[in-house]
């Protein structure tokens, strides 16, 4: 495909799971009238955010893979003919759960799957508790409307991921979020921190020749531990071009539907005014590997 309208459904979630997915049906049908081909839900749509506490009861969310959830939304993308990609709790196995990405093709089926790589542990983020770290590494799902480099939340802070993703022949880096402000922090801490988000993946398109589309929820979400301030989700879904170009962003507190016609040739042609893929020199590169150069 040359050119892709792809949209991004922007919501803020609740614990009522029937209510949560009659919402995003209906934003994910606008978006599907309105002709988008690739629809991109945030992290963790099916409820609220769960991480915020340590709770062994919390893992009775997670859902097989494939499994009622991806039932639900396999025919969602059948029904509107599109490319969907979520993000669920995935059960594993007894004791090993993973952040999961699951992308549906336009008949329904599953094109692929990515297990979320890096696992933040962070104040009110407490993923290191429930997900395992993926082990399917950073390879792209194809699907009918290209190839998606699909990575989750924590992952957009690493040039690597967004780098193997393209070496990998990704033709988009997709990034479902959940990421919000402390309310307790000042509002030009606040500022800075949603500033340094987008700005590292606008780098991210731009050192790939990519486009990035990052999609995150809004609203505040009361903390289950009474001494927690919560979180409150900065919203701010954009899409990206291949040179950073924001061709679209939402807004801090609505819940809204962000949609784009992307021009999937212009990566082709960045990328021959930049080449940065060519003068690479990956022979003076072995140091990545390594934890710290003492």
């Amino acid at each position: 495909m040359k050119r892709l309208k792809a949209a991004l459904i922007q919501q803020s979630c609740s614990d009522n799971q029937p209510e949560t997915f009659a919402k995003t049906g209906r934003m994910v049908r606008q978006a599907a009238e309105d002709g988008a081909k690739l629809v991109v839900l945030q992290e963790l749509h099916n409820g609220t955010y769960f991480c915020q506490t340590e709770a062994t009861e919390q893992f009775d969310r997670a859902e097989p893979i494939p499994g009622p959830a991806t039932e639900r939304l396999g025919a969602l993308a059948k029904e509107l003919g599109i490319v969907l990609v979520t993000s669920l709790f995935e059960r594993r196995a007894p004791g090993l759960y993973h952040n999961t990405a699951v992308v549906f093709e336009q008949d329904g089926s599953i094109a692929g799957i990515y297990r979320k790589m890096h696992i933040p542990d962070d104040p009110g983020f407490y993923e290191k508790f429930y997900f395992t770290p993926g082990d399917l590494g950073f390879t792209p799902i194809r699907t009918s409307v290209g190839t998606l480099g699909v990575l989750v939340c924590w992952d957009q802070w690493y040039p690597e991921a967004a780098r193997l993703m393209s070496l990998a022949g990704a033709d988009l880096l997709i990034y479902p979020t959940a990421i919000g402000w402390d309310p307790a922090d000042t509002p030009e801490e606040q500022e800075r921190q949603r500033e340094a988000w987008i700005t590292v993946q606008r780098g991210h398109a731009v050192a790939n020749g990519l486009p990035v589309l990052s999609v995150n929820r809004v609203g505040f979400e009361k903390s289950p531990d009474p001494h927690a301030t919560g979180i409150r989700f900065w919203g701010t879904s954009f899409i990206a071009g291949p040179q950073g170009e924001l061709l679209c962003k939402g807004s801090t507190e609505q819940e809204e539907i962000l949609a784009v016609e992307l021009d999937l040739e212009r990566s082709e042609a960045v990328r021959r005014i930049w080449p940065f893929l060519r003068d690479r020199r990956i022979e003076a590169y072995g140091d990545l590997t390594r934890r710290f150069r003492d």
